[in-house]
């Protein structure tokens, strides 16, 4: 373990130009940053419980959370509505909270085969990213979806990702992918393609869940899933390249653990790179309310850190 910890040290170090644009590392990162992810709040934004405009004053008054990552679908209808985004960047101001980034979903396949499509999904990705920057965010999230053979799909992701992340650089906007199944959660598939991009604006943002390679979006919140990459290899393998870590939590135990995650592990993975970005909060699971999910997580998240040597 030690001899994997100083590699992914290197490799952090040695790869900045590529990774970061921006350094997120510093000498002292014995407190974990946090910030919520908003599809913890997805059931409650759905029923209408919530408001997704308010997504910020509910994280700082409610969470004492002052860092949030939106989530398009909440959106779509203000996509090409700047004065409503303007109004959103007033709201997380007044409130002194940070926007971090805006996972993008449903817009199309960066890696489909058909020319076409692929950059039809790319064009409609730029939007998010010019409301990314126009919100101070750093980054977005987006999927790396496509069908076909492996090597197929990897050459047409390289081309789509490339467009989207030389659009993405001239904004000042990185493009993350998360593993939320199929070739996304084959982890040694994703950095490959990272590499061949070769854009410093290209990165991941690794989730502690959605490691199953045989369905879309990739959830192991049970044992339905046939394939599941190995969790703690893919999230060591991502984190070179990480601008983003998504700390996915399904249901709670007596003693405030999750049982289907070595959050031990997991963190010490992200702990060993040096890592000192934002680790969010996405609470999935069902025993627990929302808000109480997400508070059990950030709990979780303070004392596994504080544990970790």
């Amino acid at each position: 373990m030690t001899t994997r910890r100083l590699f992914l040290k290197q490799s952090v170090l040695s790869g900045m130009a590529m990774t970061l644009p921006v350094s997120i590392f510093s000498a002292d990162h014995a407190v974990p940053k946090i910030s919520l992810a908003q599809w913890s709040m997805n059931r409650a934004i759905k029923d209408g419980s919530v408001k997704a405009e308010d997504f910020a004053a509910i994280t700082k008054r409610e969470y004492g959370i002052e860092a949030i990552e939106f989530v398009n679908g909440f959106y779509k209808d203000h996509k090409n509505d700047m004065s409503y985004w303007d109004n959103m960047l007033r709201r997380s101001g007044n409130e002194g909270v940070t926007n971090l980034l805006i996972m993008v979903d449903e817009e199309g396949d960066l890696g489909s085969t058909r020319k076409e499509e692929r950059l039809q999904a790319v064009e409609n990705h730029y939007g998010w990213v010019d409301i990314a920057k126009r919100m101070k965010c750093h980054s977005i999230r987006v999927n790396a979806f496509g069908t076909g053979s492996r090597e197929k799909v990897k050459t047409a992701l390289v081309d789509g990702m490339g467009r989207l992340a030389e659009y993405g650089a001239k904004a000042g906007i990185n493009i993350l992918i998360e593993n939320h199944g199929l070739y996304s959660s084959e982890a040694d598939f994703v950095v490959e393609m990272i590499k061949e991009v070769n854009n410093p604006y290209m990165g991941t943002l690794p989730d502690f869940g959605n490691w199953c390679t045989s369905e879309k979006w990739g959830g192991t919140r049970d044992d339905s899933c046939g394939n599941v990459y190995d969790i703690q290899k893919g999230v060591e393998e991502f984190m070179p390249y990480a601008k983003g870590v998504s700390a996915k939590t399904y249901d709670f135990d007596s003693e405030g653990n999750q049982p289907r995650l070595d959050y031990a592990g997991l963190l010490k993975a992200v702990k060993a790179t040096g890592y000192d970005g934002y680790i969010g909060i996405e609470y999935e699971g069902n025993n627990l309310s929302e808000p109480e999910g997400i508070m059990a997580t950030k709990r979780l998240i303070e004392k596994v850190w504080a544990e970790l040597e």
